[in-house]
Parts: C-alpha cells; structure tokens; sequence
C-alpha cells in the first residue's frame, strides 16, 4: 500500500481500502480454497477473450447451471488478484457470484434490440454493480458489451469478468495496459497512470452512447492515437 503522496485522488470512496485490513486488498497473500474439478461438465462454449475461454456447464453434485471461466497461462498473482476481488465482491448488487474455483480449472451481447425502457434500466442496474464494487474499493478495469450479461426474460444483469479489476489506493500508480480501445478512458490513452473509478464510468459511458445511437462502438479509433483524435472531435463531424 503506497504511503502518503501528492496526486490525484478519487472523489469518492477513496479511503475504502486503507480503512480495512491488510488482509481485505493483500491478494499477493490470499491463498484460495480449491475445489473439485471433476463436480463440473462443461456442456457449450459462450465465449473467450484474451486471457481465458467461457462455458456453460452443470454442477454434477447438485444438476446446478454454472458458468466456467478456464484461463489461460497468467501468472499466478492475476489469479489470486481476480479471485480475492470476486470474494471481496460476493453477493454484490448485480455482481456476478463466485461460486468455486478449482485448479486446471460469460460472455454476455448487450446490443440486443433494446427499447428507451431498456437502456434506462440496465444502465441503472449497470451503475449499481459499479458504485458496488466501487465502494468496496475496487475499479473494475474492463467495462465494456462482453462483460455484461444480461437475462431479458428476467430483466437481470451481471457485471462479468473481473481479471483486470484492481484495489484502488489514492495517488497510487496503475498499468495503463487495461480496459478494450473503444472503451478507454482519456487517462490510459495518454499514460497518464494516478487513475481511479472514473475509468470504469467512461467506458460505462462508451457504451450509453452505443446504444442511443445504435453506433457500436460509438468511438472507433484504428489506434490508441486515433482514438484520442475521435475523443477530441466535435461529434457532428464524425457521426454519419
């Protein structure tokens, strides 16, 4: 945990983690309990990204549907780091439930037909999981469509994936390396690396004006340099 320094510092929630325990955002420390890979059958793939492939599959001990996150070969401290913040995070509003890990051991299409309603209304249920695990001390680092799944028939959403989620500490440095292009917040495209939650509330913004819009992505730079360029270009230059 960084000690006292002149920088930037969040608005809110910015003392969440110096607050608590050692133990609350000491995920290089924290060692998880293992379970069975064998109580899991994976029946359909759903998706995969850079670091691990998603599937459905039934809990054979108790006909349980679950979603599987296999990851690829990370370094042991990204496991650990994904695994504490989704404990930390359990049973979140709109978070998605950690509900195992097992050694050798979901991606959701947000841009459906939504009505006016509908995009109101994940929004808010959207920014709920953000103050939430805001709150808890925690920047997710990747919002964006494929993070976000949503049942419509039952009008749930779940915030997904939280490999890239990191302990936010004020005036503490940060890769840049995170989050997709069109989705980035201003402070990663310029290295600028003392960030906090607001990085999450641009890509949640991102992603609003996709679907007013019906544009996706609304920002579609070639580069990160590009992308800078659209974020500084008046709209009505672009917009067709």
């Amino acid at each position: 945990m960084p000690g006292p320094a002149a920088g930037s510092r969040a608005r809110v929630y910015a003392e969440v983690n110096s607050l608590r325990s050692r133990e609350y955002w000491d995920y290089e420390s924290h060692v998880p309990s293992w379970g069975n890979q064998d109580d899991y059958q994976l029946v359909r793939k759903l998706g995969r990204g850079k670091y691990s492939e998603v599937f459905e599959a039934i809990n054979i001990t108790n006909n349980e549907r679950v979603v599987v996150k296999i990851l690829k070969p990370v370094k042991k401290k990204k496991i650990k780091r994904e695994v504490k913040i989704l404990e930390n995070l359990r049973g979140g509003t709109n978070i998605i439930k950690l509900i195992d890990t097992v050694k050798d051991p979901v991606v959701g299409q947000l841009y459906q037909i939504l009505t006016d309603f509908d995009i109101r209304f994940y929004m808010y249920e959207l920014l709920k999981a953000l103050d939430y695990c805001h709150s808890k001390g925690i920047m997710h680092r990747d919002v964006k469509p494929h993070n976000v799944m949503i049942d419509h028939q039952q009008k749930k959403l779940r915030l997904i994936d939280w490999g890239l989620a990191e302990f936010y500490h004020p005036a503490q440095e940060y890769n840049v390396r995170v989050a997709s292009r069109y989705f980035k917040g201003p402070e990663l495209l310029v290295d600028y690396q003392m960030y906090d939650y607001s990085l999450d509330m641009w890509s949640l913004g991102c992603m609003l004006a996709s679907m007013i819009f019906r544009k996706e992505p609304f920002f579609h730079g070639q580069d990160n340099y590009d992308q800078v360029r659209l974020y500084l270009t008046p709209f009505q230059k672009w917009k067709g």
